[in-house]
């Protein structure tokens, strides 16, 4: 009887050869990327090769004419590997993406609304005031200059430059875009009475401030800034989310510091002169971080900056998040991007928007900005628990798409990957704890508007002690 053929055609032996290269890239690039323990990489590794052989002895092995089922499997294991190579390089993407942080200032040539100018070209040779204590103000001068003869005129005290613009004293004023913001907290009516007529940025390198320490086997704090605006993460705006993380890796324990927004604090690189907190945002990340350590007596190692537009986008890539109110409550319509939602007392299931809205609200609570803190910090466990959970993996590829834009901070990715590595690792649940400052209610004049007293909050003491002590007793704790 004749022996049925079984040899290898040319779309066989290329298909055992892609098999080879192929797992041998996917295994590589997990290697490369660091992030799996070494038992889990070794244990992946022997899957690899034992798939890989049996599917390659299985072609070689069958007959002609039956070799089409072997074929299909390994063609299918085959895109399954291309798919996971797919998502090692986005992974490497992203890594790469750490640790770099930029800052975004955004320029703005405003006029009375009244005015006939409408373009930069109609204040040739007019007179233009700005604040000389802008980061980046002169810079900012030239660009304009470039397009336009003016007269510029320097001001030291925004509620001085704000009046001659409306007595007409001067033409326009130049503005970093945040300014607008602190004004609107003192007259409520003057952005009605403006117009921009010209827009621009400056982008910097963000000072690097970081203070390194072993993450997998030292305690270290991180600094959360959330500011007030939609759009890039860069932007130079309020900080209207200040919260410390401290997190403790050797007893897999993270405490939540909430800072009040208005905290009325010394600001550590403006001579110590009072402000509240949330100003401190606008002179940069390197300001909130030198003011949080002075004010708490800590060093804080690392920072992440997010903003509206990132709240949403990582609620709505992670899935919906689970959290639990205290009360019963509908928000407000903060501003033309968002919309009034109701949460019951008890648990609330929320997307993205509902979850921006959840944590912004404070004018339905007697509390105010205190129970705003709380629920912060309820929805920032409840972020962490989402992605602790195992169930972050189906969602892991769009995931890092929308984090890759989301956010910004001065970890980098060895940082990043060992903490992976550790959690993947050990598998351990973590005890989270919070804890909001305290203070009274109050009115007094501001660093960065010097004219009007506005709203602050003076720190209780007692409250502040409270926090160093809990952030302290989890630095030092070891075992």
């Amino acid at each position: 009887m004749k022996k049925k053929d079984s040899k290898l055609n040319a779309f066989h032996k290329y298909l055992i050869v892609s098999l080879m290269v192929v797992s041998f890239l996917l295994l590589g690039l997990i290697y490369f990327i660091g992030i799996l323990p070494l038992n889990y990489f070794i244990f992946a590794t022997s899957i690899f090769v034992v798939l890989n052989g049996s599917l390659i002895l299985w072609l070689i092995k069958c007959k002609s004419k039956k070799k089409i089922f072997p074929s299909i499997i390994s063609l299918l294991f085959l895109i399954l590997m291309m798919i996971g190579i797919v998502y090692e390089i986005n992974t490497i993407s992203f890594l790469k993406k750490l640790g770099i942080s930029t800052t975004i200032q955004n320029y703005s040539v405003v006029v009375l609304k009244e005015e006939k100018y409408t373009e930069l070209k109609d204040l040739s040779e007019k007179e233009i005031g700005y604040l000389n204590s802008t980061e980046n103000i002169s810079e900012a001068l030239r660009e304009l200059e470039t397009k336009v003869i003016i007269d510029s005129k320097k001001y030291s005290d925004l509620e001085k430059l704000e009046d001659d613009l409306i007595n007409q004293e001067i033409s326009a004023i130049l503005f970093e875009t945040s300014q607008l913001s602190i004004i609107k907290e003192a007259n409520t009516d003057f952005n009605k009475s403006i117009k921009v007529i010209y827009s621009f940025d400056i982008e910097t390198i963000s000072e690097e401030i970081k203070k390194e320490v072993d993450v997998t086997n030292e305690p270290f704090n991180i600094y959360v800034s959330g500011i007030d605006t939609y759009g890039a993460i860069g932007t130079l705006s309020r900080s209207d989310v200040n919260i410390v993380l401290t997190v403790n890796p050797i007893t897999n324990e993270l405490h939540i510091t909430s800072i009040p927004r208005d905290y009325y604090v010394p600001l550590a690189g403006k001579n110590n002169a009072k402000d509240k907190l949330t100003h401190a945002g606008i002179y940069g990340i390197e300001e909130s971080v030198s003011t949080i350590e002075q004010l708490l007596n800590i060093d804080i190692n690392y920072y992440i900056k997010v903003n509206f537009s990132s709240l949403i986008k990582i609620v709505d890539a992670i899935g919906p998040i689970e959290v639990y109110s205290n009360y019963a409550f509908t928000t407000s319509a903060y501003d033309e991007n968002s919309e009034p939602y109701t949460f019951n007392k008890g648990l609330n299931i929320l997307n993205g928007k509902q979850a921006l809205a959840f944590s912004r609200e404070r004018k339905s609570f007697a509390g105010g900005d205190r129970t705003r803190n709380e629920n912060q910090e309820i929805i920032l466990e409840a972020i962490i628990k989402k992605c602790l959970s195992p169930a972050i993996l189906t969602k892991y590829n769009n995931l890092l798409n929308i984090l890759s834009d989301s956010f910004i901070t001065n970890l980098d990715d060895n940082d990043i990957t060992k903490l992976i590595k550790k959690q993947l690792d050990s598998n351990s649940e973590w005890q989270i704890t919070s804890y909001v400052l305290e203070g009274t209610d109050s009115y007094n004049f501001t660093y960065s508007y010097s004219g009007n007293k506005l709203y602050v909050m003076e720190p209780s003491q007692e409250s502040v002690k409270e926090a160093q002590n809990r952030i302290n007793n989890l630095l030092n704790t070891t075992n």
